[in-house]
């Protein structure tokens, strides 16, 4: 079966993991395989674009035939998004050997059990092989997700919020741990900003249990004055500056040489994009995204917005309430969509006018779509825009 026909033939969520099962697949794929030196992504906002830089910064540096890979998910219009490999998406043609070749290394009972992000996760292995660096992003989990299988080099912890709380745990305390469990016993661990201090407690407390080096970005330097000269010209906000000293100083522990201008011809699509002049798109979804993009907003943006059902849709909405001049509800496509009178209560609760998105966009007006992949995917297709 060809990849797209067997990757639609899984379900995308799953209310229940058997988190055991991928450790299996990938105990019968690692002979077959070669592991690159390896990061790994962890957290809850800013893995993608901090990923991204990583990988972007390795590949381009002036040196010959250094491979790069990045896994990321999920993607905003074409599953080739997911795995990028040496400044560019994986073809299909990539992709469906990859696939029979995975098949054919785990056969049909197994490959068939895999849930849809541990089969994928596994096919970039395969995609990446030949790498000489592999980033790779969490999906919603740490310590038992299905990117934690493979050992690695340095694991990169972005910032941490409440999300997914069904999966992750209720307190802050509680995620944090389930997400830097996943640190490599005897490893590294370089820890993004974060805004809640009980991570820092948790952080340090388990790189003790497991004899990990803990670095700390916030005590580690970089050009900072080149680097903020960078994100004026690319019209950054805060956090992706952020995201950018992250991603400087985890290449420095690697002793990975870059040239930090080639930041100039990276391209973060989603991440506060500035897909025409008066229409920024952002993936974002849950209260913590919110803040970081809010001091960046232009005052009286109308707000392009859906959610799905298990995001705390209405902090977000106050949280953006002061540079939003009225909210475009636009319909996404998803079994986790949450529903149009949902976003409507909350809305009025929040006192924000609203209206049903119309399908254009006025030259005079500024614009940021917000809410999730699906609400980005939505509004791009409905303004019949491919990438």
């Amino acid at each position: 079966m060809y990849l797209s026909a067997f990757l639609e033939s899984k379900p995308l969520y799953y209310k229940e993991i058997e988190h055991a099962r991928v450790h299996h697949a990938y105990a019968m794929l690692k002979p077959h395989i070669r592991r690159p030196k390896t990061v790994h992504i962890v957290g809850t906002n800013g893995k993608g674009s901090t990923g991204r830089m990583i990988a972007h910064l390795a590949f381009s540096a002036k040196r010959s035939a250094f491979s790069v890979g990045h896994y990321s998910s999920p993607h905003i219009l074409k599953f080739n998004e997911r795995i990028w490999i040496n400044g560019a998406d994986a073809s299909d043609e990539v992709l469906e050997a990859a696939h029979q070749r995975l098949y054919g290394i785990l056969g049909k009972e197994m490959s068939e059990a895999l849930s849809y992000f541990e089969y994928t996760t596994l096919l970039a292995f395969v995609v990446f092989e030949n790498c000489d660096l592999m980033v790779l992003e969490a999906g919603l989990g740490g310590e038992f997700d299905a990117t934690n299988v493979c050992d690695k080099e340095l694991s990169v912890i972005t910032p941490i919020g409440v999300d997914h709380q069904a999966f992750l745990g209720e307190t802050i305390e509680e995620i944090a741990a389930t997400k830097l469990r996943s640190v490599q016993k005897g490893g590294r661990v370089l820890l993004a900003p974060q805004p809640y201090k009980e991570v820092y407690r948790v952080a340090r407390q388990i790189a003790k249990d497991r004899d990990a080096t803990l670095f700390l970005s916030e005590q580690l330097r970089v050009n900072s004055a080149q680097l903020e000269s960078i994100a004026r010209q690319k019209g950054w906000a805060d956090y992706l500056v952020s995201n950018a000293s992250v991603a400087l100083q985890a290449l420095d522990i690697l002793e990975i040489a870059y040239d930090i201008d080639a930041l100039q011809t990276l391209e973060l699509f989603g991440r506060f994009y500035p897909l025409k002049e008066n229409v920024r798109i952002d993936v974002g979804h849950n209260p913590l995204a919110a803040r970081a993009i809010v001091e960046a907003m232009d005052l009286e943006t109308v707000l392009v917005y859906n959610s799905l059902d298990d995001k705390d849709y209405e902090s977000v909405l106050r949280t953006l309430k002061p540079k939003v001049k009225r909210v475009e509800i636009i319909p996404i496509v998803s079994q986790r969509a949450t529903t149009k009178g949902a976003i409507e209560e909350a809305l009025r609760k929040v006192d924000l006018p609203y209206e049903d998105f119309s399908g254009r966009v006025d030259p005079k007006e500024h614009y940021l779509v917000f809410g999730s992949f699906y609400t980005v995917e939505a509004f791009l297709k409905a303004l019949k825009i491919n990438s």
